[in-house]
Order: C-alpha cells, then sequence, then structure tokens
C-alpha cells in the first residue's frame, strides 16, 4: 500500500504513520534498526528496492530523504509512505522537501526515528568524502557511502580516507568480502612461501580494486599493484589477483561469475565468485553495527600516501 500526503509536515506524518497501525495492523514491532537514504530522484527507487530486500534479513524503518531542493516547486514538504507489499519487510516513508523545507535535513529525520533504534545512514549516489560531518552522519552510528558512484573515484577514496571515522563503510569494500574470504583460505595452504610480488587485475575505475590491492599489500608485507588490462583490453571490475612466490605461484581470475584458480602444488579449480547486488551489500553492512577494524587499517594505508 502507497499513501501519498502531499504539502505536509513531520508531525503529520507521524500522525499518519500512527493511524496504519491503528486501522491497518501495520506494525512497528520487530524493526531493529533505522535505514535513512539520502539521494537525489533518479537513484530514489533502486535505493529503495534494495533496502526493502535487505529489510527481510533487517526488518527496519525507511527513510529516504530524496534530494529535491533544486526543484522549481514552492517551499514545501511532500511524503509517501509504503507499507506491505510495497515495502518488504519494512514501512517506507519517502521524503521530498523542496526549497527552503529541504534546509535542515537532520529535522527531517529525527521526528520519525525508530525509539532507541541504532540509526544506519546509506548514500547510494554522489556524497560527501566526510559523511561522519553531515547533517544525517551526526545521527548514525553507521555510515554507509559508494565511492564506486562518486565522479572521481580514486580522488574521493583519497578524501574519505582522510576524514575517516569510526562507522563509516564502503559498499566497494563490502563487495570484495567474497574475493577477501577466498583468498585468505588460498593464503593458508602457501603460508610458509616467501612473496615477491601481488598484482590485482581491475578496472581504472573500481575502488573496489584499490581497496584489495591495498589490503593485499598490508596483509602479505609487500606493495600490491594494479594492473588494468588483460591482453591489452581493458576490464570491468575485479578480473583477478596474481601472486608470486619465490617457489611458486597462485591466480584466480574471473572472467564470469566462475573463477578459475591456479596455484602451485595443486590442480586447476573454480569457484563460485558472484558479482555482489547494493542488497547483498546492505545484507552485510548491516549485520554488523559496530567499527570495522580492517577497512579502518585498509583506509589508513590510502591516507598516508
Amino acid at each position: 500500500m502507497i499513501v501519498e500526503i502531499p504539502n505536509t509536515t513531520v508531525p503529520k506524518i507521524s500522525k499518519k504513520l500512527q493511524e496504519l497501525r491503528d486501522t491497518g495492523g501495520v506494525v512497528a514491532l520487530g524493526r531493529v534498526l533505522t535505514l535513512v537514504i539520502q539521494t537525489d530522484l533518479d537513484h530514489v527507487e533502486a535505493a529503495i528496492k534494495a533496502a526493502n530486500g535487505a529489510s527481510r534479513l533487517h526488518p527496519s524503518r525507511i527513510i529516504v530523504l530524496a534530494d529535491a531542493s533544486e526543484s522549481e516547486s514552492a517551499d514545501q514538504l511532500d511524503a509517501q509512505i509504503r507499507v506491505g507489499g510495497d515495502a518488504g519487510a519494512s514501512e517506507v516513508i519517502v521524503l521530498k522537501a523542496f526549497g527552503d523545507a529541504a534546509t535542515n535535513t537532520e529535522s527531517l529525520v529525527t521526528g520519525l526515528l525508530l525509539p532507541d533504534a541504532p540509526v544506519v545512514a546509506w548514500w547510494p549516489s554522489a556524497c560527501s568524502p566526510a559523511p561522519a560531518n553531515t547533517a544525517v552522519g551526526q545521527i548514525a552510528s553507521r555510515r554507509l557511502i559508494d565511492s564506486a558512484l562518486q565522479a572521481d573515484s580514486k580522488a574521493f577514496l583519497a578524501q574519505f580516507a582522510k576524514n575517516y571515522q569510526p562507522g563509516d563503510g564502503d559498499l566497494a569494500w563490502t563487495r570484495i568480502t567474497l574475493w577477501r574470504a577466498q583468498l585468505a583460505a588460498l593464503f593458508e595452504l602457501h603460508k610458509t612461501r616467501t612473496v615477491k610480488s601481488v598484482t590485482v587485475i581491475g578496472s581504472s575505475s573500481s575502488p573496489s580494486a584499490d581497496l584489495l590491492a591495498m589490503w593485499l599489500g598490508l596483509k602479505l608485507g609487500v606493495r600490491a599493484h594494479v594492473n588494468n588490462k588483460v591482453q591489452q583490453v581493458e576490464v570491468q571490475g575485479i578480473y583477478g589477483v596474481e601472486v608470486e612466490f619465490e617457489d611458486g605461484h597462485l591466480s584466480v581470475t574471473r572472467p564470469d561469475q566462475v573463477a578459475t584458480i591456479r596455484q602451485t602444488g595443486a590442480p586447476d579449480s573454480s569457484v563460485l565468485l558472484p558479482r555482489r547486488s547494493d542488497q547483498d551489500c546492505l545484507v552485510e553492512d548491516m549485520r554488523f553495527l559496530g567499527e570495522d577494524e580492517i577497512f579502518g587499517e585498509v583506509l589508513r594505508g590510502f591516507a598516508s600516501k
């Protein structure tokens, strides 16, 4: 069910939510957190779809701040409430603030937060490289950005690293969880070997490739390089990882959803290594609301460059 509330206020939205609970059986019981999404109008529906999917494992109240401040419409706040089949295991409140009504985003959100529940903020489009210093970021214990969606992802990642605060997260980092898990398992088989060189094969515009290279370099004690091409052709995303030991080699290459593993001392093998969706990343990031210490360590590597 979708309820439109044009030209409204935050108290009126709260009252309407209460009416929906009383008359339609819509309840907020069992909601474990509030997810605040701040994005532009073009990314609203995709963000809601991903958040609704994630809410099936993390039932949430989802508040979407759709940036409409530059619209020619009069100063006002329009709202939309989605419940039931249109909201997954959540209740979704979409706020479109026009003109001066958009100047105080914190006041738009605070009156709609679930009481005594953690707040996660997510920016699924262009955002500040210092999310903890934003109005929404200051009320959230977990702040998720996506460096891959920024105009200059490498420059953004460098700035984000300098402004990092515990609780900050990046979907570009979460996308490589499966890579890190697979590589960590493989390195257990070669822990007695000395690493000579590490190469990550990934797109020049992929911060995930840069993050994976930094992580590998920190863990293996050598500087990992990023190669953007395979047979002179620019790759997309992360294509693979190649490691040279003093007495052998290890490579994991993924041209599609299945990766091929070639390593000294073992026959070739394959493993499913699918590309992760925003929903997959949200599910993981909403599972743990504390500081990601490994991510913080990796970002400090960028900040010290």
